[in-house]
């Protein structure tokens, strides 16, 4: 079972690392790093780099296809080499599955149009864009398309395992779960905007120089 992870400049680590840590723990199950020529590229810090093991024409035909996300998908919103692969392998894989804004390069590439889908809750407006219907579930499945969206950063984890369900079964998907130690405690409950106060919310105004607003709860 080839898992393929693009990895291109500016990508959020966790997006592609999260569901390559849960996909990876199964026996059978290859994971790949692919872009668009071998080599390292830098995370949207460009404090970390991960190695593209293969490029795109070398991996003709993943099972599955995880597309992270980051600031760097937007460099993706008009084409290029990333959505043209995605166009030509989807037709035969498993599932093609995006993690926050990984899901807006499904969208270039076609592939959400007339869909629920989900991104960061900070982009969730730039998916109507390519046709999609927004929504802010964690993460959303359209089994008949073979299409699975995740919401920001960590819910990646929560999609990879059950990725695990659909091409495994669940008794494989919960050991995953158990082998990555993924019991969620957070000391804090301002993972979601619906439940992040008024103070939460101006520090991201604020630390992301107005670019993002966080938006009210539904």
């Amino acid at each position: 079972m080839q898992i393929a992870i693009p990895l291109y400049p500016r990508l959020t680590v966790l997006d592609a690392v999260g569901p390559y840590e849960v996909l990876q723990r199964v026996p059978g199950f290859v994971p790949v790093f692919v872009g668009a020529e071998r080599g390292t590229v830098r995370s949207d810090t460009d404090a970390l780099g991960l190695v593209v093991d293969a490029a795109y024409d070398e991996v003709p035909s993943p099972d599955v296809v995880v597309v992270p996300g980051g600031p760097g998908s937007r460099d993706h919103l008009d084409g290029g080499p990333l959505v043209d692969w995605l166009r030509r392998v989807h037709p035969g894989t498993r599932y093609t599955t995006s993690v926050c804004t990984g899901s807006l390069v499904l969208g270039a590439a076609g592939l959400l149009d007339g869909l629920d889908a989900t991104t960061h809750w900070g982009s969730l407006q730039v998916l109507e864009r390519f046709g999609a219907r927004p929504t802010t579930r964690r993460v959303v499945e359209q089994l008949d398309h073979r299409i699975v969206t995740a919401a920001g950063v960590s819910s990646g984890i929560d999609m990879g395992l059950r990725l695990i369900e659909l091409l495994a079964d669940e008794l494989a998907a919960r050991t995953a779960q158990l082998w990555i130690e993924y019991d969620p405690q957070p000391p804090f409950d301002s993972g979601h905007p619906d439940r992040a106060d008024d103070a939460v919310r101006a520090k991201i105004t604020e630390d992301s120089g107005g670019r993002l607003v966080v938006p009210p709860p539904r």
